[in-house]
C-alpha cells in the first residue's frame, strides 16, 4: 500500500504539472477543464466536513452553491449596469472586485446553512437527507421565478471579476487563484479535523450518547459543522459563476447536490484529498467519454457501484489502505 500522505502529494503534483503543461502547450482549455475540478474539489471539500466527518448525509448543498453563484451574479450584474442593488439595501451599488464578493457570499452562505441546520438537525437519517433536499430545491424554484436576474434563462456576466494584481481573464492566473484558495481550505480542514472541536464532532458521529454524556452538545457541533460546511461550498459556487461567467437555477439542482456527494464518494469519505480525486475523475470522465456518448454518466454510474460495493474508502482507500490520514 501506498502512504496517504505521498499520495496527496502526487495529486498536489498533478494539479501543477497539468495546467503547467497546458500553458507552455498552449491548450487553455485543458487549464480551464482543471479549473473546474479545482472548484468542484473546493465544493466538496465543504460537503465532506459535515459527511465525512460529522456523518451528516446532506442532499442539499447546491442551496450554498448556487447562492455563492447567485451573489456573484447579483453583484457583478449591478456593476456591469450601474444600477443599485435594491433588494439589498445596505449594499448601494454592485461590485467586480471578487474578495468582496466571496466575503459576501461566505457570510450569506453561512447564514443560509445556520438557518437550514437549525431546522433540520432536529431530524436525522433519511429525515435530514429529505429536509436538506427540499430546502435546496425551494432555492431552485425561487430563482426560476426571479425575473429580475433572468429566471429560467438566467444570467450572464460579460466581464470576469478582478482581482488584485492578476488578469483574471488569463485562464492560467484564474486556475492559480482557484488552485491557492483550494489548498488553503485543505489546509484549514486539515487542521480542523485534527482539533478538539473537530476529534467531537467525529466522536459525536461514531457514538452520539457517549459525547452527550461528557457535557458536550451533539446538535452544536453538528450545526457549526453545517455552517462551516456551507461556507465553503458557497465560495465555490462564487467561484465556479466567475469561471462561466454566467449563473442559472441549475447550481440549485438536485443533481447537483448529488455530484458533489458523488465526489467524495469515488475519493473517499473523510479523505483530506478524497474530494480532489473525485472531482479530477469526474471531470475528466465528462470530458472523454461525454465526447463519445450522451450516456457516460452510465460509466459513472459503474464505477462508483464498483466502489461502493467493493472500495468503501474510495479511490484513496482502495491504493492507500483503509487507515485515514488527514496530513
Amino acid at each position: 500500500m501506498i502512504s496517504e500522505r505521498y499520495f496527496n502529494i502526487a495529486i498536489l503534483a498533478l494539479l501543477i504539472i497539468v495546467p503547467t503543461w497546458a500553458y507552455f502547450a498552449d491548450e487553455p482549455f485543458t487549464i480551464t477543464l482543471m479549473t473546474r475540478a479545482a472548484i468542484f474539489a473546493l465544493a466538496a471539500v465543504g460537503l465532506n466536513l459535515a459527511l465525512g466527518t460529522g456523518g451528516l448525509v446532506s442532499f442539499g448543498h447546491a442551496a450554498f452553491f448556487g447562492m455563492g453563484g447567485y451573489v456573484m451574479g447579483i453583484l457583478a450584474h449591478h456593476a456591469q449596469t450601474f444600477t443599485p442593488v435594491a433588494e439589498v439595501p445596505f449594499l448601494i451599488e454592485g461590485t467586480k472586485s471578487m474578495p468582496v464578493i466571496w466575503l459576501v457570499s461566505i457570510l450569506l452562505s453561512a447564514v443560509l446553512a445556520w438557518v437550514i441546520g437549525f431546522l433540520s438537525l432536529r431530524t436525522s437519517g433519511v429525515y435530514f437527507i429529505m429536509i436538506t433536499l427540499a430546502f435546496a430545491q425551494m432555492m431552485f424554484f425561487f430563482s426560476i421565478s426571479w425575473s429580475e436576474y433572468g429566471g429560467e434563462d438566467g444570467l450572464s456576466i460579460y466581464v470576469r471579476n478582478s482581482f488584485p494584481g492578476l488578469n483574471t481573464l488569463d485562464p492560467i492566473q484564474f486556475y492559480i487563484l482557484c488552485l491557492a484558495i483550494l489548498l488553503i481550505v485543505l489546509g484549514a480542514m486539515a487542521r480542523v479535523v485534527k482539533s478538539p472541536f473537530g476529534l467531537a464532532l467525529n466522536a459525536a458521529r461514531q457514538s452520539p450518547q457517549r459525547v452527550d454524556a461528557v457535557g458536550l452538545n451533539v446538535k452544536r457541533l453538528r450545526l457549526v459543522a453545517f455552517i462551516i460546511s456551507g461556507a465553503i461550498t458557497g465560495l465555490a459556487g462564487a467561484l465556479f459563476a466567475d469561471l462561466n461567467r454566467f449563473v442559472s437555477p441549475t447550481m440549485f439542482s438536485w443533481q447537483l447536490s448529488g455530484e458533489i456527494m458523488v465526489f467524495i464518494i469515488i475519493g473517499g469519505v473523510g479523505r483530506l484529498f478524497g474530494p480532489v480525486v473525485g472531482a479530477l475523475i469526474f471531470v475528466a470522465l465528462e470530458h472523454f467519454l461525454g465526447g463519445l456518448s450522451d450516456f457516460w454518466h452510465i460509466y459513472l454510474g459503474l464505477l462508483l457501484l464498483m466502489i461502493v460495493l467493493f472500495g468503501k474508502g474510495g479511490i484513496i482507500g482502495m491504493i492507500c489502505g483503509r487507515e485515514k490520514s488527514h496530513g
